[in-house]
């Protein structure tokens, strides 16, 4: 087996399941612990940020094990979180074990995918990597399908959610061990950093970057959070058994996450800005739509696969734009983007519970569409630049 195969296999995996059931999990599963544990708006909001700031942790943790020990410590390490996370949520006798849980499997996703890339830029021949990349990218929205798959399995068979917990802890303790195979064989880098590398990174031409990391964790935080869980409450939809809702929610987001392969397509033919402001606007109407269309097949499908396209399409600007920035640091400044969207989704979610308590949850949800509006709007041709600068 060739590097290519084995890490996009090993990737893909690791992505599905940190990104699946690791980072999207909770979100899913919202109904059962409000029911289980009796939690409240805005438990739900500080629970889901606790499980952001573990993925923001972790991405921290990630360069620096990347730096001293090569890929296979953090990616390791995030699946070790992950199978403990999703263990521990399964047996999860309160509220406050059930957040130590979320917290260690929302961790695994800061540490499992920048790993790979510095993975793949050494050992896949350059011609091969946008596919190797683009594959594993991709286990993210196999992985939420995955997972809702499991929850609609759970409600129409009645069983119960700390099953689903346990086969997700399941499938996590295999792919560590597919990971182990393939990553042992890696050594670190032996390239240095360079001095001030982080500091390099704040230039004013990245703002524009790391703004819309930001808006795009803040919008997909909170969708994630409480989108699926408003639709039940407003009673689902027709034709569809009530509890079934989240699972379809999150099957649709999966599917249409996977436009995100298009990426590069898309940015080809319109360039860069419009491909910004599109993916911003997708995400603005998504987390409106719950808001204006919360009972319909109709609003569903729209909100659900417009906030696919934009988590997977807007990762990918991100990690090709990072790189075109600052082609010296390829994956630090991947992590530095991905940092700002993790703040983003460690404050989106708790704000959101708030605001969802004291004004409802419909004003929230069309509080929540400001932001990347706004973004979209103010955002001009001459903000978005592609050259390198200078480090």
């Amino acid at each position: 087996m060739t590097w290519f195969q084995s890490l996009s296999a090993a990737g893909f995996a690791a992505t599905a399941i940190s990104f699946g059931p690791g980072r999207m999990g909770f979100g899913l599963f919202v109904p059962e612990f409000r029911s289980e544990f009796a939690m409240s708006t805005s438990a739900v909001g500080f629970v889901s940020s606790l499980g952001f700031t573990g993925f923001f942790l972790g991405l921290l943790i990630a360069q620096a094990l990347l730096i001293r020990r090569g890929p296979e410590a953090p990616v390791l390490s995030g699946l070790i979180a992950a199978t403990a996370g999703m263990g521990i949520i399964t047996f999860a006798p309160n509220l406050f074990v059930l957040a130590l849980g979320v917290f260690l499997a929302a961790s695994s996703a800061g540490f499992a995918w920048t790993p790979f890339n510095d993975a793949v830029h050494r050992k896949v021949f350059d011609v091969d990597r946008p596919t190797a990349l683009s594959e594993i990218s991709t286990g993210t929205s196999v992985g939420v399908v995955a997972a809702g798959a499991a929850a609609l399995i759970m409600v129409l068979t009645g069983l119960s959610w700390r099953v689903c917990w346990a086969f997700f802890a399941i499938a996590s303790a295999v792919v560590l061990i597919v990971n182990w195979a393939v990553l042992r064989k890696i050594d670190k880098d032996t390239t240095s950093m360079p001095r001030g590398a982080w500091r390099d990174l704040l230039r004013i031409a990245a703002l524009p970057l790391f703004a819309i990391a930001f808006a795009y964790g803040t919008t997909s935080a909170i969708y994630i959070s409480f989108a699926a869980d408003h639709m039940l409450n407003r009673g689902g939809v027709r034709g569809l058994p009530t509890g079934a809702t989240p699972a379809m929610v999150f099957m649709v987001y999966g599917l249409f996450g996977l436009a995100g392969l298009t990426t590069g397509r898309v940015k080809r033919a319109i360039g860069l800005p419009w491909l910004l402001r599109l993916v911003m606007l997708a995400g603005a109407l998504s987390v409106a739509l719950p808001a204006v269309l919360p009972g319909s097949w109709v609003g569903l499908t729209a909100s659900a696969g417009l906030q696919g396209v934009h988590v997977m399409m807007t990762s990918a600007v991100l990690a090709f734009w990072s790189e075109r920035l600052f082609p010296r640091l390829p994956s630090l400044s991947f992590t530095a983007a991905l940092l700002a969207t993790a703040a983003g989704s460690v404050l989106g979610p708790a704000f959101a519970g708030v605001a969802a308590e004291a004004f409802g949850v419909q004003t929230m949800f069309l509080g929540a569409a400001v932001l990347p509006t706004a973004l979209a709007l103010a955002l001009r041709n001459r903000h978005v630049r592609e050259r390198a600068v200078m480090v």
